[in-house]
């Protein structure tokens, strides 16, 4: 498969990193690729975000996370992200309490979110690297890629996306990596513009 048909799709901070990653998770197909980057360019903003942003309002807060911010609590968070995702991710996904500020080192980071302690264990694992004593490598674009072929994989996406060029499978695989089908129309824009390439 000759990735330089995308190359004009992929920034240069980026390409020379998908091999590594498409060779260790065996994302190795025009289906798989196609499926994959179409996901990746989407949940990154066609790779511009490497690391969540925590930076909400009060009445941000209350919108998103409104089960962890009672409108007493919302003022005194608005705007501090470190306090933000130590309380949101608090005790949870391996993380300690909020007072560890464990949701804050180990935030979303990478083209695929990866969140929580227990991820970002079990990436450094599946790649031999303790990725759990220095998080913010996943902010960097070969880690951002390696840690999202880490999700894939361990979501057997590539099963999915073996089924075919659908728009259905775009929707079964936006389902598992978003938890719901946000952003489907530009997933599946993605996903042909990138399948026409490489097919």
């Amino acid at each position: 498969m000759d990735l330089t048909k995308i190359k004009s799709k992929i920034p240069d901070t980026v390409f020379p990193h998908l091999q590594k990653a498409f060779d260790k998770f065996q994302i190795n197909t025009p289906l798989r690729v196609s499926h994959f980057l179409a996901q990746v360019m989407h949940e990154s903003g066609n790779f511009k975000f490497l690391s969540e942003n925590l930076n909400y309002s009060a009445d941000g807060l209350k919108k998103i996370f409104g089960k962890y911010f009672p409108d007493t609590l919302s003022e005194s968070y608005a705007r501090k992200p470190e306090k933000i995702a130590s309380r949101v991710y608090a005790s949870r996904m391996g993380n300690g309490d909020e007072a560890s500020k464990d949701g804050f080192k180990f935030k979303g980071r990478g083209y695929i979110q990866l969140t929580g302690k227990n991820n970002y264990t079990a990436f450094g694992k599946s790649i031999n690297e303790d990725i759990v004593a220095n998080p913010d490598k996943v902010a960097m674009p070969e880690y951002g890629v390696l840690s999202a072929a880490w999700f894939w994989n361990s979501n057997k996406l590539n099963e999915i996306a073996d089924k075919g060029a659908t728009k259905e499978i775009v929707t079964q695989i936006t389902k598992k990596v978003n938890g719901g089908t946000i952003g489907l129309d530009d997933r599946i824009h993605h996903f042909e513009e990138l399948y026409k390439l490489l097919a």
